[in-house]
């Protein structure tokens, strides 16, 4: 057990350190080491876990470690899968806070941030290309990604109110997809 706990806090810190951007940029290194070297999760199911971490009080990436952590040992796993993801960015900050502030007005600093952001833009573009993969599977699933996309652009809700939404026509579209199975 001790062993699958230090595996889970070391897999983690790794994530939090090699993430730079927020969350969002976690998302394409948690679904290689997740889903691709560990099997912790399949693409379908971080794609729930990302879905739920969105709507759910937190940070995504924290969250989604939370659940896989929990997922693999119980209480203990999430734990030690939460501790590993924020602990680098505890570290880091923790060293750089009394510093930063000197630094940041310097110009190879604001263009290496510069830089860092566009990297983060690919990267998170790649994860929503992985997962439109996966989720985009049909007519109904194509139609409800429009009209969430539309809403997301138009409207100024909370994600929770287009995750809430999805999942109540999800939950239609497989009582209509039962009902038409059953009288055909």
């Amino acid at each position: 057990m001790l062993k699958k706990l230090a595996g889970l806090f070391v897999t983690f810190a790794k994530v939090g350190a090699m993430t730079f951007g927020g969350g969002y940029a976690m998302l394409p290194i948690l679904q290689r080491e997740v889903v691709e070297n560990k099997g912790w999760a399949t693409e379908e199911e971080l794609a729930d876990y990302f879905a739920i971490g969105q709507c759910t009080p937190g940070v995504i990436a924290v969250n989604t470690a939370t659940f896989i952590g929990r997922r693999q040992c119980g209480i203990p796993g999430g734990i030690a899968a939460t501790l590993g993801v924020v602990f680098p960015s505890l570290v880091i900050i923790s060293l750089l806070a009394g510093v930063i502030q000197a630094f940041s007005e310097l110009r190879w600093v604001k263009h290496a941030f510069a830089g860092i952001r566009v990297s983060v833009c690919v990267l998170i573009f790649n994860a929503v290309v992985k997962l439109f993969r996966k989720a985009i599977i049909d007519v109904p699933t194509a139609t409800l990604y429009v009209v969430i996309l539309l809403g997301a652009v138009l409207l100024k809700c909370s994600p929770a109110v287009f995750v809430v939404g999805a999942a109540l026509c999800g939950i239609v579209l497989q009582v209509l997809s039962r009902r038409e199975g059953v009288s055909a």
